[in-house]
């Protein structure tokens, strides 16, 4: 079952020095037993931008869509067997450590021709 891990952070809170090792060892794990798809960073919440269309009207704001303490800084997809396996995975990703890690199962769209990860164009 694919899950989506949405990784938050305070970005008050410094990192610690070796979170970049964190990562890539859940990456490594996650590798090695054929459940990684893909992960990314996203941009900061400085250079996001909300779209609400209401009543056919489109509104543009600076920002993020909701004003939190915790930002969206990145996400993994991972294909686990159950929730148990994906709640392992999240407890050892280290934003789960000063932040959270929120899980959501990912839902196919019938008919929908999905692009594996690799597929995708190269970052420019």
């Amino acid at each position: 079952m694919l899950y989506m891990f949405l990784l938050y952070h305070d970005p008050s809170v410094p990192p610690p020095p070796d979170v970049m090792e964190r990562h890539f060892a859940v990456w490594r794990d996650a590798k090695e037993h054929g459940a990684y798809l893909t992960s990314e960073a996203i941009g900061g919440t400085e250079g996001a931008t909300t779209v609400r269309v209401r009543d056919g009207k489109t509104a543009i704001t600076d920002g993020p869509f909701a004003e939190t303490k915790e930002v969206l800084g990145g996400f993994y997809l991972l294909d686990c067997r159950d929730l148990d396996d994906a709640l392992e995975y999240a407890a050892r990703i280290p934003d789960s450590m000063n932040g959270a890690v929120e899980i959501r199962v990912v839902r196919g769209v019938p008919d929908w021709n999905y692009a594996m990860p690799g597929e995708r164009a190269p970052f420019e």
